[in-house]
């Protein structure tokens, strides 16, 4: 099974995450496949603007932390960022180079995409999956889509790309993240983060009218747009601040790997899902 479709509709890139039977949860070969769907879509002269959707019910359940595929011992396929291989290493050394790579680098990456990125997001967009949607300049949401940042119950301060100040605010940030609820589509628009809330039926009409509409502007324009937003968001210490966090990410993971059984304080999918319900 393909885990990334591609396709393309006139001027508009449709990147499907397909691992419908275990929520999208992406694994290292989603990240790969995600990041060769979005270089074809820059690298087509005809594609102005990119939709990521989820295949499914879910747009995203995170990271994969429990499905037959996940593939935490497989190589880098390409590289997000210049450091060593992660396999073959142990402890915090084998971590930090696998989620600086695949999670924080290859977010990074995507964040600065010079098209116009649209989140078309229905059900579930949890945790890894929120870094997804966030990546995106905007997201158009589904009635029933749901999202949440649990992954505090672990003892970990957010996930690794820590978008949470910026893109929800600081009071909102903490609330989420303090609590692990969930956070409906209404209360996601309320904050900032959604751009727009259509029933489930509408949503995938929605997303490519907006992004038909974006299409026809000049593509360096958007281009720059997009860059002079992004760079204002790092002159408010976004970049610098996800460095900062990172580092409190992984000494989450090592202080559960040294009180306890491993780096998720004992946490899988089944766990997480049931302490949350």
């Amino acid at each position: 099974m393909t885990v990334v479709q591609y396709e393309r509709r006139g001027a508009v890139a449709v990147v499907t995450m397909n691992r419908p039977e275990y929520r999208n949860a992406q694994n290292s070969a989603m990240t790969y496949a995600l990041d060769a769907a979005f270089t074809r879509a820059v690298d087509d002269d005809e594609v102005s603007v990119i939709v990521l959707a989820g295949a499914g019910e879910h747009f995203s359940a995170g990271h994969d932390i429990g499905s037959p595929g996940r593939d935490v011992d497989t190589s880098f396929e390409r590289k997000s960022v210049l450091w060593w291989d992660h396999v073959g290493k142990e402890g915090g050394d084998l971590r930090y180079a696998r989620e600086m790579e695949v999670y924080l680098g290859m977010c990074r990456r995507w964040r600065e995409i010079p098209k116009p990125t649209i989140a078309m997001v229905q059900g579930a967009c949890v945790a890894g999956g929120l870094m997804l949607a966030w990546v995106c300049d905007l997201i158009i949401a589904a009635e029933d889509a749901f999202f949440a940042d649990p992954v505090v119950r672990m003892g970990i301060p957010g996930v690794e790309y820590f978008a949470h100040p910026w893109v929800l605010g600081p009071r909102a940030a903490k609330e989420v993240l303090f609590t692990g609820d969930r956070f409906d589509a209404h209360r996601a628009r309320e904050w900032g983060m959604v751009s727009r809330v259509v029933p489930r039926v509408d949503l995938e009409a929605e997303a490519h009218r907006l992004a038909e509409r974006i299409a026809t502007m000049p593509r360096f324009g958007l281009a720059l747009a997009k860059r002079a937003v992004n760079q204002s968001e790092d002159l408010m210490g976004m970049r610098a601040g996800m460095d900062s966090v990172f580092g409190l990410h992984h000494f989450a993971h090592a202080h559960n790997a040294e009180v306890g059984k491993d780096s998720l304080a004992g946490m899988d999918a089944r766990a997480m899902k049931k302490a949350g319900s």
